[in-house]
């Protein structure tokens, strides 16, 4: 049986802030459930805080260095992209938030992409409109790759070229209605959004088009990296945001939400973390005050009542405060849209992101390919 430890004894074991702890429980390395006799206090479970511990007092050898930085370690590798500073997202030089207050993702995409002006995506018209979602969206990308040209030792004009072709496909996968419009009027017409959910939409694909060096453009990178195509590099950021502690933590979010209508927003937090899941929706090792990306959407729509709810209740429970995949899931709600509606926008937005740094990585030349510390039988 586990041994659970109070926050104090917590903190007293690993030498760190709050903040930090709770950075490791929403990360999913340290489990956490309600104290048994105050619902409203957390304990942690004792083996991963060793586990954690042990980790730490490795020491600074170049090869804990190494290991530390694959997972939420110091930055490794060099980009003019975009980063976390001071609780800000910055695209290039310029606050993201305060981006998103006026243009369009199109827009975005000359700015991360360092082309002057706006890009375009246009999808020409195949008669009537397919629906959209997360399985057409690798189809068709999937199709894509497996016909581009490498990216090995083109240029970025060149290479922005074939991303401007695989956004548009994506887009169009993921619900687009086609014609040259604004991505975000395109989806707003797909989905049957008025034009204040338009931008509303607009502001959420401006505020997830990058996030410095996550998973998938991580992904994106690796891919870039061997000389594989544009199509191919947004094809591995896809499939890595797939994954529920990525792209898919909106739609538990939403599952979240379904639980609490029917349980009650203290009860359904505390079923969550008593089954030691990490809560979807809140915290974020980069932002101790809160998601930035989170609070500029959620101050333009309207949060619903039972998602009000839960974040009392998981600021009681854990102190951590709603992200970007809970402000996906209200925008969801608030607009009516498709359920998988976090995913796709998700989706659309990131894959900006992904061509910079596909085009960035391709540009330095370098293969990334870090080795593995082997913990296997020797011969």
């Amino acid at each position: 049986m586990s041994e659970w430890l109070s926050r104090e004894e917590a903190l007293e074991r690993l030498k760190v802030r709050a903040q930090t702890l709770y950075a490791y429980v929403s990360r999913g390395r340290i489990g956490m459930r309600p104290e048994p006799a105050d619902p409203r206090r957390s304990q942690y479970r004792a083996e991963d805080i060793a586990a954690l511990a042990t980790r730490r007092a490795r020491g600074r050898r170049a090869s804990a260095i190494a290991e530390s930085a694959i997972a939420w370690g110091e930055p490794s590798i060099a980009t003019s992209i975009s980063t976390v500073l001071h609780g800000r997202l910055i695209y290039r030089g310029q606050d993201a938030v305060l981006l998103s207050d006026t243009i369009s993702l199109e827009e975005t995409a000359g700015i991360l992409w360092t082309q002057p002006g706006s890009t375009a995506f246009s999808a020409p018209s195949s008669g009537k409109q397919q629906d959209g979602g997360r399985q057409r969206a690798f189809v068709d990308l999937a199709a894509l790759a497996g016909q581009g040209q490498p990216s090995l030792g083109r240029s970025s004009k060149s290479l922005y070229a074939d991303a401007r072709q695989a956004v548009g496909v994506l887009a169009t996968a993921l619900g687009a209605a086609p014609g040259n419009a604004p991505l975000h009027l395109r989806l707003a017409q797909g989905w049957s959004a008025n034009e204040p959910g338009a931008d509303a939409i607009r502001r959420a694909l401006v505020l997830l088009a990058d996030h410095e060096l996550n998973t998938s453009a991580f992904a994106a990178r690796v891919a870039a990296s061997t000389g594989a195509s544009l199509a191919s590099c947004l094809l591995a950021g896809l499939a890595t945001l797939s994954g529920p502690r990525h792209g898919g933590a909106g739609e538990a979010v939403m599952q979240l939400a379904a639980d609490a209508v029917m349980h009650g927003a203290d009860a359904t937090v505390r079923r969550w973390l008593d089954h030691d899941r990490p809560l979807p929706g809140f915290g974020h090792p980069l932002y101790s005050e809160g998601d930035v990306r989170a609070i500029s959407l959620m101050q333009k729509i309207e949060v619903d009542g039972t998602l009000r709810s839960l974040g009392e209740a998981a600021l009681a429970a854990t102190g951590m405060r709603p992200n970007i995949d809970f402000a996906l899931a209200a925008l969801t709600r608030s607009l009516g849209l498709p359920l998988d509606a976090p995913f796709r926008l998700f989706a659309l937005g990131r894959s900006i992101g992904w061509a910079a740094h596909a085009v960035e990585q391709a540009a330095s030349g370098t293969l990334i390919r870090p080795r593995g510390r082997y913990e296997g039988l020797s011969p």
